[in-house]
Parts: C-alpha cells; structure tokens; sequence
C-alpha cells in the first residue's frame, strides 16, 4: 500500500518507516502536519498514519480536513492519549483505528493489514486476480502449486497492477505509487522493474499478464475467469 506516515519524533518515525517498508509498502515518512497536508493535496494515499501531537496542523486536524474532503482512506491514529474520551474524539474525527504508543512494531503491522483488508480485492492475506495470488505475509506470488517470492518493490508494483486489473495505468501514476515523495527514479527504472517482475512471473505462467501499452503505460490483463 502507499501510506502517509506523520509523526513528528524522528527517533519514533525511522523504525516506523523502516518496518513498513520492509513488509512491502511504499511509505512517505514526514515530521510535521503542514507538509503532511500538502502531501495529501499533491497525492493520493491508501491509508494514512497520523500522530496526534504533531508541529503547525494536529494529526486530529489532519483526520478532519481528509474527511471533509470525502477521502475514504482508512486511517490510524498514533498518541499517547489513552484515555476513552481521547478514543472517542479521535475515531469521530474520521479515525478507523488508534493505537496507543509506545507502539509495538508487530502490532502496527497487524492494524495496518487489517486495514488494507478491508478492500474487497483482499481475502484475508491474500490479494487475489483471477487464479494469481499475492500475500502479503511472504511477499510471494502463487498460481495453482507455483510459488515465487518477490523483492519489496516488486510486491508494490504487482499489487499496485492487481488493484486496479485491466486499467491502462501510467508511468506517472505508477511512479507515484511506487517512489516516495522526493525520490526521483532513474528515466529507466519502471521499465526495468516491469522487466524483473515478469521474469519472476514466468515462474507462474503469468508473465504475459503485464502488457506494455506504448506511449502511455503498463495494464495487467489476466485471463477470463471460466
């Protein structure tokens, strides 16, 4: 998933975002509420996590504003107000979940797939297009007794294409959904991602499932379901 992660100690935001981002998701890590908000003006999240206490814009703040604007993706609020009333007022600000800190890493790993669970396209933990099976607790694709395993960024790039199956997606679009903000890839690094993630689909018959649509972008097309 892409996640906005907001949480202004940089001692709590780098093992936040390393440990996301070794589970597979592409994480725009900030310290401070005013760029979290140009963040969420400039691109499009799958789920957001929110300090409470944050510099300039409160993560409550942040929750409400995201909200008005009728944004549906789920998001989790960090703080280390535990009493009920702060519960309260922080899932009817627009939070699906909260999470007390000091935050266990394993247990905000467990909330944060629970959430990306809640799209349809998930089966448990299991993202599934036609026979094509994507997990997110291996990082592995599997068709039929075929598995292969994949590099983080190419568990983001598959799930990226099996989200949105048959759309003709572009470069720029998947560049975003892939790079962090500020990373600049390299003029060929999408096509040389496209290229890895076929290879490893080819160990599951599925490598010409990722159709290059010239002069515009990438398409998974799977077959038919019978």
């Amino acid at each position: 998933m892409q996640i906005l992660l907001v949480e202004d100690d940089p001692e709590q935001l780098e093992p936040l975002h390393t440990a996301l981002s070794g589970a597979g998701h592409n994480v725009d890590g900030v310290e401070d509420g005013e760029m979290a908000e140009w963040l969420l003006s400039q691109r499009d999240y799958e789920l957001l996590i929110l300090d409470w206490m944050l510099p300039n814009v409160s993560g409550l703040s942040l929750c409400r504003q995201y909200r008005r604007l009728n944004k549906t993706a789920p998001v989790l609020m960090l703080t280390a107000r535990d009493t009920i009333s702060d519960k309260v007022t922080g899932l009817d600000a627009g939070a699906d979940d909260y999470l007390v800190k000091p935050v266990d890493l394993i247990e905000l790993l467990a909330r944060v797939r629970a959430l990306g669970r809640r799209s349809p396209l998930w089966q448990g933990e299991i993202l599934r297009t036609a026979d094509l099976q994507l997990s997110a607790s291996s990082l592995t694709a599997q068709r039929g007794q075929c598995t292969v395993e994949l590099s983080s960024q190419e568990f983001q790039l598959l799930e990226h294409l099996m989200r949105h199956p048959h759309q003709i997606l572009t470069r720029a679009q998947i560049e975003q959904a892939l790079w962090e903000w500020g990373q600049e890839p390299e003029s060929n690094a999408l096509t040389a991602l496209v290229r890895r993630v076929r290879q490893r689909l080819q160990v599951v018959g599925a490598a010409s499932w990722i159709e290059t649509i010239y002069g515009m972008g990438y398409r998974l097309s799977p077959p038919s379901e019978p």
